[in-house]
């Protein structure tokens, strides 16, 4: 099945007039008053003292003619309280605000989304205001506006809109949070993402394990895989069209590609050895992989068209494939070879092997941020711990602090770490999240329990 398509309207939205069913027409230019489109609040993102008293009122979304929709909301009317129930769910659950939701607020009328009735706001606390409105096309399609007001200052800051089909509707709510995240923060958005990880069902000496993937938030899961044979460490693929993961059958490991376009999946690599954490280049050109062959595992690395593999080490014990630098000239792995897992560097070639993590303990499961700034690795002393350091070993920080964290994986931005944590006892394990402060954690909720977490670019 082709996955859905989201048609972005023009980042300048047209009036919502009642009697407009056509794609809006550009509006007005903002006051010259009105700060810069790319003006964010000072101060970085992971201080969140910027933000968590930020009054933000997020009232449904107003509609000129509540009609039926084909959405899983319902109606336009009952479309527009969910979009923002979603919002809401988005900006709060990050960890860097508090918004008000569409529960506790009145919903404004359809003429108010752009001349919002800024006294009332004031009295209610609130300093921003995120509106919108949902409107039905003939063909079936929704249009999604979305407005970021500043009411202490009565200005409009930022307005976006999106035409979607009624299944797409989610997206244009995580769209519109994103916008409001990056404008007030000024930061990359995450909310319209995707993750893959691995379901975890049955006893935990006996594991069933299969792929599946989920929005950012939790919904419209779904399985890729029956659980017939065991898959592990899924890997989205930079442009969002497959799924990169290890499965096991009968013992023997194979390397496939899942397309999420057509639910084929085409078999990369099949092999009699041990093989470990395939891995995408950050072009999707090469498939980063780990071999055990007679006591010794190296990293390879072979075109992810099909092709000879490359052999990028050769040293005894056991090196594991990390993740490769944005920029794809470098790639973070573990290796043994110094007598204990610990976290290396080398160039994309092989060459220049080195260590960078001398803080006690073990070290594993490296994975490179997006940003390019920090590593994010499994840290093995007593418990599992999440922890954070530079691209050459320093500013080590732990990020949590429970039984068994491990396997992180970076939001599109940089700025959350989801992982997944095993309870201690009945081994069930779930994904979790939290953001660079460490301060804000969450579960993340998923029908069954999760492992291997991956975190997928932002959707194009």
């Amino acid at each position: 099945m082709k996955l859905p398509v989201l048609t972005a309207l023009a980042l300048v939205l047209a009036a919502p007039l009642a009697a407009q069913q056509a794609a809006p027409s550009p509006a007005p230019a903002p006051p010259p008053a009105a700060p810069a489109a790319d003006a964010g609040l000072s101060g970085a993102v992971s201080d969140e003292s910027d933000w968590q008293d930020l009054g933000i009122a997020i009232p449904a979304f107003a509609t000129d003619a509540d009609v039926p929709t084909q959405a899983s909301a319902g109606s336009t009317a009952a479309l527009g309280y969910s979009v923002a129930a979603v919002i809401t769910a988005d900006l709060k659950n990050n960890g860097l605000f508090k918004p008000v939701g569409p529960d506790a607020l009145p919903r404004p009328a359809f003429a108010e989304v752009q001349a919002p009735a800024y006294a009332g706001w004031r009295s209610r606390s609130a300093e921003m205001l995120v509106q919108g409105y949902v409107r039905a096309g003939a063909d079936g399609q929704v249009t999604v506006g979305c407005y970021l007001y500043d009411v202490a200052l009565g200005q409009q800051l930022a307005k976006a809109g999106w035409t979607v089909a009624p299944g797409d509707w989610r997206r244009a709510a995580h769209k519109c949070a994103d916008m409001v995240y990056s404008r007030l923060s000024g930061e990359s958005p995450f909310f319209d993402s995707r993750i893959a990880y691995i379901a975890e069902t049955g006893p935990k000496d006996r594991r069933m394990k299969r792929l599946a993937i989920m929005d950012s938030d939790g919904a419209n899961h779904r399985y890729l895989t029956t659980g017939q044979a065991t898959a592990l460490t899924p890997r989205y693929s930079p442009d969002y069209k497959s799924i990169l993961y290890l499965s096991y059958f009968n013992g023997q490991p194979r390397i496939y590609i899942y397309n999420l376009e057509t639910n084929t999946q085409r078999l990369l690599l099949s092999s009699q050895n041990p093989v470990f954490a395939p891995r995408w280049s950050p072009d999707g050109k090469w498939v980063l992989y780990s071999m055990a062959i007679a006591g010794n595992t190296d990293i390879y690395k072979l075109p992810s068209a099909g092709g000879a593999s490359i052999k990028l080490t050769d040293s005894p014990g056991i090196d594991i494939g990390g993740s490769f630098s944005p920029d794809g000239s470098r790639i973070v792995f573990e290796s043994d070879r110094s007598g204990s897992q610990q976290v290396y560097v080398m160039n994309a070639d092989g060459t220049d092997q080195k260590r960078i993590s001398f803080f006690g303990g073990r070290s594993a499961t490296p994975e490179w941020s997006p940003r390019g700034d920090q590593i994010a690795f499994t840290h093995i002393a007593g418990n599992l711990r999440i922890g954070v350091m530079s691209p050459s070993g320093g500013e080590m920080r732990y990020l949590t602090d429970s039984w068994q964290d491990e396997a992180p994986t970076w939001a599109p931005n940089g700025r959350i770490i989801q992982f997944f944590r095993t309870a201690r006892g009945s081994g069930k394990t779930g994904i979790w999240q939290v953001d660079l402060t460490g301060r804000n954690e969450r579960k993340l909720d998923t029908p069954v329990d999760g492992s291997d977490p991956a975190w997928g670019p932002l959707r194009p």
